[in-house]
């Protein structure tokens, strides 16, 4: 890998680049799937190829190949260079990239157990009894599991003289139940939904998150909110559950903090961003709980944004984005970092593959935990009365990010510092920064997870990437909670 890496920067250099990178990778993808006691897929796929991203004549181009011949290589090359030269004739602003150091390093994620050595008929049973538990509950119509594991090693070399070797193992699994009855149909998810939880480990991880031991629960849930009473229409106070808060900071934070969607070099996949260059260490973001970090490094912990170094060769940093609710920071590349005048990129630029060219991606971009010991149950304690959510249903937020809906999976009604009565179809909405300048109580860190959300989309053609966010239950008070059900039944 390494001796092809440095011929496809031969080549492009050999092209007339003024700057060209290379990464060359092979990646391995393994995944299953149930659905109600039957095989839903099993899939082994192997991939390798190389992309050459190059500045000639003050542009950019790129170019991909899984041709690894000199003939395929100095092709590539050729294409990269060619489409930098054509993408000058109509370049706006000449392409030049803040300064890095380039480093010379090994990086690879911790993983006890290689998941591509476990035969496959182990996950699949596993997978078969989880099914099977959560069918086994009187009213269930349908029962998933999925799996799937990852690794990427890639070669990174640069013309500035990097020459980095990096790779990242990530494991996930996840369970649904659905029951159906007339015409309403309730889902319960674990860990969470949209394929449960994933992390940058092996194997090791399907033992910590107990599918099998919370299969049952998943399906009483599920059949229980047939008859749960509807989520309430009110203004009041809202506590989310963890991993809820995740997709809420996905959302109205990781989204509208990449600098490219700022600039208006992002606009066309799921919009542009409210928080313009003016509100940099202006804006109140939040209330003075609010403190968000945008931190790739292994120390924060094993998420799906965590690495050693980012496609540019850029080594894993941690940012303040909102330092006690004031909003501090972007997530940057080296081009975008110089056009703020940053002196240096935060480390934060990634690509899908090896076929396709590096955007600014989310990290891990983690609500950091209160300071002061505080309980999931005595936050609840200290709940006069309120709607308890948890478990994302759906979302849906404007292309600036900036007025928002989600509707969760399962909800609570407290009174008097109890939860009471189950509720279906919870949802709340809000704005943005209206919405984090409520928040007034955040659970301490041994109640904090780090989540993974494998499924980002970003780019033309789309991108998909993993990123991760820390999160610790917390509360927001006078928040619009029940309207999308409301409308749902108009509807």
């Amino acid at each position: 890998m390494k001796k092809l890496a440095w011929q496809a920067l031969d080549a492009a250099l050999g092209q007339g680049a003024q700057y060209a990178d290379v990464r060359f990778i092979e990646e391995r993808h393994r995944s299953f799937s149930t659905k109600n006691g039957k095989l839903g897929h099993l899939s082994d796929s192997e991939s390798t190829g190389l992309g050459i991203r190059v500045i000639a004549d003050r542009a950019w181009g790129f170019a991909a190949t899984d041709d690894t011949s000199p003939e395929g290589i100095v092709g590539c090359a050729r294409r990269a260079t060619a489409i930098a030269r054509a993408s000058a004739r109509v370049n706006p602003q000449p392409a030049a990239l803040a300064p890095e150091a380039p480093v010379r390093a090994v990086w690879n994620s911790p993983c006890v157990v290689d998941p591509f050595t476990i035969p496959a008929q182990e996950p699949l049973e596993l997978l078969y009894a989880v099914d099977r538990e959560a069918r086994s509950v009187a009213g269930v119509t349908l029962a998933e599991t999925n799996m799937e594991f990852h690794r990427a090693s890639q070669i990174f070399v640069s013309s500035e003289g990097a020459e980095i070797e990096q790779t990242r193992t990530t494991s996930g699994a996840g369970l649904s139940a659905l029951a159906f009855a007339g015409n309403e149909l309730q889902k319960r998810s674990y860990p969470n939904s949209f394929g449960g939880q994933h992390q940058l480990k092996g194997y090791e991880l399907i033992a910590e998150l107990r599918l099998l031991e919370n299969a049952k629960r998943v399906g009483e849930e599920a059949v229980a909110l047939l008859k749960a009473d509807p989520c309430p229409e009110l203004t009041g106070t809202l506590i989310l559950d963890s991993s809820q808060l995740g997709l809420q900071i996905h959302e109205s934070i990781g989204h509208p903090i990449e600098l490219d969607r700022v600039l208006g070099m992002e606009a066309n996949f799921a919009g542009a961003s409210f928080l313009t260059l003016e509100k940099l260490n202006h804006l109140r973001y939040g209330t003075s709980l609010v403190n968000v970090v945008a931190d790739a490094r292994l120390e924060h912990g094993p998420g799906l944004g965590t690495f050693g170094f980012d496609d540019e060769g850029v080594p894993a940093q941690c940012q303040d984005i909102i330092r006690a609710g004031e909003f501090t920071g972007y997530l940057m590349n080296r081009e975008t970092a110089l056009q703020i005048g940053q002196a240096r990129s935060n480390g934060c630029m990634r690509a899908e593959s090896w076929n396709r060219v590096p955007l600014i991606r989310m990290t891990n971009i983690s609500l950091l935990p209160g300071e002061q010991p505080l309980s999931p149950e005595e936050l609840i304690a200290d709940t006069d009365a309120g709607i308890y959510m948890e478990t994302n249903r759906s979302w849906s937020i404007d292309d600036k990010r900036y007025n928002f809906q989600f509707g969760c999976e399962l909800g609570w009604e407290i009174r008097h510092g109890r939860k009471t009565r189950m509720l279906k179809n919870p949802s709340y909405s809000g704005i943005t920064t209206e919405f984090w300048n409520s928040l007034d109580a955040i659970c301490s860190r041994p109640y904090w997870t780090l989540w993974g959300t494998p499924n980002c989309g970003k780019g033309q053609p789309q991108q998909t990437m993993g990123t991760g966010h820390g999160a610790a239950p917390a509360r927001f008070r006078q928040v619009r909670i029940g309207s999308a059900f409301r409308k749902a039944e108009a509807g």
